[in-house]
């Protein structure tokens, strides 16, 4: 009895190792989106009837003075902030016999009754609020910790690798990458790491000149910082401390926000990128997880200290802030994309044209759910 209770509660069980950084992690992401469109439809005089962490059956909650019910409920997989006139929790547009169930006084301050630029600015403040989060955490960690970087000079080359064959020598630096300049190694590595099958212009110095050399990174499985196996495109060059001379970084507050909001950038675009390439079958499948591979990662960050932990949160921000903003209702891009619309032809899109685009949209979202679920338990 004593082993299962160790098993499941010590900081190497489930319960502490795993399922509470999980909570944490995903809590911390969901309730600063959440809070993103809370703020800003307050901001713009939208009532609010319910914040919730979770869905399913309420665990706790309160209403504050304003009338809002905030509460925590059983299943924590996402949340949702409901604005008076929703009829349900995606934010689903009325009918207009929903809508005359309302009294006046409802409807002054009603979602759905208020200008599309209210609305917009409304629903883009969750993935808005999902970037300050990851800026924020990188700020913090460079004013804290400052910033380990390396120069980016080759000290090997792997034999038959895309660099080798592309003439790249060791004692050469990199100084742009496709038209990109580079300062550090790590920089040599985020523009190559996305880019498996795709040929890239490398500008190198050897001996004071500057050569043009065209590799083609070949993706190879490699283990990441959690000791996870993942699939990363490279050329096939090893740094050292020889030759990258490592040094450390350091920052003012300010130059920690500017640093942190360039690194957030690189996220951003990285992300974009992958997922560009994942629909056109470009990317291994096995990179994306569900619930399941996040609180995985959540238990392995957990392990190495509260600072991983705190930068799994970064990422996964970035992650689902660019996931809401793909134009798929019911997701946050999805009324954007409707509301751009409305902006353009000065009128609302037909309920039927809206109802048929929720019902595409959200079979996709479960598609897109039932495959995450299914590389999470069999697929990877």
């Amino acid at each position: 009895m004593n082993e299962i209770l160790h098993a499941v509660f010590s900081t190497e069980g489930f319960v502490l190792g795993t399922l509470v950084p999980f909570l944490f992690v995903l809590t911390v992401v969901v309730f600063v989106h959440e809070m993103g469109h809370y703020l800003v439809g307050r901001w713009c005089g939208i009532g609010v009837k319910v914040f919730s962490i979770g869905f399913g059956p309420e665990l706790f909650g309160f209403n504050d003075s304003h009338g809002t019910r905030w509460k925590l409920c059983a299943i924590p997989l996402g949340g949702y902030v409901k604005f008076v006139g929703d009829m349900n929790a995606t934010s689903s547009p009325p009918s207009s016999e929903e809508i005359e169930t309302l009294t006046d006084a409802e409807r002054k301050i009603a979602f759905h009754t208020q200008p599309v630029w209210k609305r917009a600015a409304t629903v883009v403040a969750g993935p808005l609020f999902n970037f300050l989060l990851t800026i924020a955490v990188f700020a913090v960690l460079f004013t804290a910790y400052g910033r380990p970087v390396m120069e980016p000079m080759v000290a090997e080359v792997t034999a038959d690798s895309p660099a080798a064959q592309a003439g790249i020598l060791p004692g050469d630096r990199f100084v742009r990458v496709d038209g990109s300049k580079v300062q550090t190694f790590a920089d040599v590595q985020r523009r190559v790491s996305g880019r498996g099958g795709d040929a890239i212009t490398f500008v190198m110095l050897r001996d004071g000149k500057e050569i043009t050399v065209t590799a083609t990174p070949r993706l190879m499985e490699q283990e990441d910082a959690l000791g996870n196996k993942v699939k990363v495109a490279v050329i096939g060059v090893v740094n050292n401390q020889e030759f990258g001379q490592p040094r450390l970084i350091t920052y003012s507050p300010a130059g920690a926000l500017a640093a942190a909001v360039e690194e957030t950038g690189h996220i951003i675009r990285g992300t974009g990128q992958f997922l560009q390439r994942f629909v056109v079958g470009r990317e291994d499948k096995c990179q994306l997880g569900g619930p399941i591979k996040i609180a995985k990662m959540s238990g392995q960050a957990a392990k190495l200290g509260f600072d991983w932990l705190v930068q799994l949160v970064a990422l996964l921000s970035v992650g689902i802030g660019i996931l809401n903003l793909l134009p798929i209702p019911p997701l946050d891009g999805g009324h954007l994309l409707f509301y751009g619309v409305e902006a353009v032809i000065r009128r609302p899109v037909s309920e039927r044209m809206m109802e048929m685009g929720y019902r595409a949209g959200l079979l996709l979202v479960l598609g897109f759910m039932g495959f995450v679920f299914w590389n999470d338990l069999f697929g990877c």
